[in-house]
């Protein structure tokens, strides 16, 4: 009696698996999401095989083999460059031979085109490198490496989908580095269901990465991403790779950043900052220059900002208007909304502020994403510059963490931003009181939020309480 095929249903989202069809997923809530897929073949045989048949594997005969740690080699001295800086930092210091990388990012931003650049810089260093594009021709590829890379003959170009005729290629090359634009165009036979698929994907990513480790050829992986944000397929692909970098910004700025959400040979706080422009896309080494606007109007604040090793500053930009609403709106730009809200109600206790009947609307200058606390006073002081109508002083740089009572908390390496304020111009720096103690110079201390608009804002008589009693004012 011949045996049967085994089949089961694979959330397209999430990956869950069920014996039946269901029409909503219990894993992550998505609707008709659910698609059948091929377990086993007749016969019994699984859908998973060995990245190339007939290739070694990395197992030896007798089994795998146990090693100290004290005789293995470290791979922290073998990383190489990709000559392209602000990825250099994002990745932890260069390119670890044998990882697996995923870049995801909305289309357009520049992820194949960032690559693109990678490839070329590592070529000019005599490295075999190869591209696998699924989505688009060799020539569509020569088009562009034309116009934003240096010697782009030196790049192999792969147009092909099938996993199977990939792979062999790639061994027999022997790359120092690999991208794969994108994991979501490419299929192998050990696996029924269609490209992009839960289990196609899942697939292929594991194949990759065992080629990866056994050859030491370092792999970019191009992921699409999902109406969220979020990297399509199943969750197993971002536990799967050794890093995940996003690249993020706006497409109707130039402006573009680097993050790694995760990384296991360096920090996940680092920022990549990159222009886009006609050439392609270039590093910014001074953030400040990209993120800093005229300034000098009320409802503007500079805050001093810190992401990784990299200091910067950034114009966080403040409107109070009457609304006619029964609920007052609080709209963020490139900050928590929930932590607006906050702030909103504690300078209306305790700096008291009428903004209970006032939309407030804040964005960080830039299209930056500014999430930590210590930016906090620098968006309270932008709100009360601009519910007063009063512009702070041109000059003046500001960070702290405020707490529900209204006092300010210290925050990390405030010497590294006071001097970066220093070292930008600015003849102020508006700190929290512990940290300027600790500070030998250069830094005005403020022990509340309260205090703080006192110092700032001193100069003015505010319009919102002419009308309010001695103990009711700043």
């Amino acid at each position: 009696m011949t045996a049967r095929a085994q089949t089961a249903y694979v959330c397209r989202e999430c990956g869950r698996r069920e014996a039946r069809w269901v029409g909503h997923c219990p894993a992550c809530g998505s609707w008709d999401s659910f698609a059948e897929e091929l377990v086993s073949e007749p016969g019994g045989r699984s859908g998973r095989s060995r990245f190339v048949q007939g290739e070694r594997t990395g197992v030896s005969a007798a089994g795998p083999l146990a090693l100290r740690l004290g005789d293995v080699a470290s791979s922290s001295l073998e990383r190489f460059t990709t000559g392209i800086d602000e990825l250099d930092l994002v990745l932890g210091g260069g390119v670890v031979p044998g990882s697996l990388v995923l870049v995801g990012g909305e289309p357009g931003i520049g992820k194949s085109t960032l690559l693109l650049q990678a490839l070329d810089r590592i070529a000019a260093c005599g490295r075999e490198v190869v591209l696998v594009c699924g989505e688009e021709s060799a020539a569509q590829v020569k088009m562009r490496a034309e116009r934003v890379c240096v010697a782009p003959d030196e790049i192999s170009v792969l147009a092909a989908t099938d996993l199977d005729e990939i792979l062999p290629v790639l061994v027999a090359r022997a790359p120092a580095a690999v991208v794969i634009d994108s994991i979501q165009t490419l299929s192998c036979d050990t696996s029924s269901a269609l490209p992009g698929s839960v289990s196609q994907v899942r697939e292929v990513a594991d194949r990759f990465l065992r080629f990866a480790k056994e050859t030491g050829t370092a792999v970019f992986l191009v992921g699409h991403v999902t109406k969220d944000g979020g990297i399509a397929g199943p969750r197993v692909l971002e536990h799967v790779v050794d890093a995940v970098l996003q690249f993020e910004g706006d497409a109707a700025r130039f402006t573009r950043f680097l993050r790694a959400s995760k990384n296991r040979f360096g920090s996940t706080d680092e920022l990549g900052v990159f222009e886009m422009d006609a050439s392609g896309l270039r590093g910014v080494d001074d953030p400040s220059r990209a993120f800093l606007g005229h300034g000098g109007a009320a409802g503007t604040a500079v805050h001093i900002a810190i992401e990784g090793s990299r200091c910067y500053l950034v114009e966080v930009e403040a409107l109070v208007s009457r609304s006619e609403l029964a609920t007052p709106r609080r709209v963020a730009v490139g900050f928590d909304r929930n932590r607006l809200t906050t702030l909103v109600a504690v300078l209306e206790r305790h700096a008291k502020l009428p903004l209970s009947t006032a939309d407030v609307f804040v964005s960080i200058a830039g299209g930056i994403r500014v999430d930590e606390p210590a930016a906090d006073l620098s968006v309270a002081l932008a709100i009360a510059s601009a519910e007063r109508g009063v512009a702070l002083p041109p000059r003046a740089a500001i960070f702290g963490e405020i707490s529900l009572t209204g006092q300010l908390r210290s925050c990390s390496q405030s010497a590294r931003r006071v001097t970066e304020a220093a070292r930008a111009g600015f003849d102020i720096a508006l700190v929290p009181a512990a940290d300027a103690r600790a500070l030998s110079s250069g830094a005005t201390g403020a022990r509340s939020v309260r205090e703080a608009i006192t110092i700032l804002l001193s100069t003015s008589t505010p319009r919102s309480t002419e009308a309010t009693s001695d103990d009711g004012g700043v």
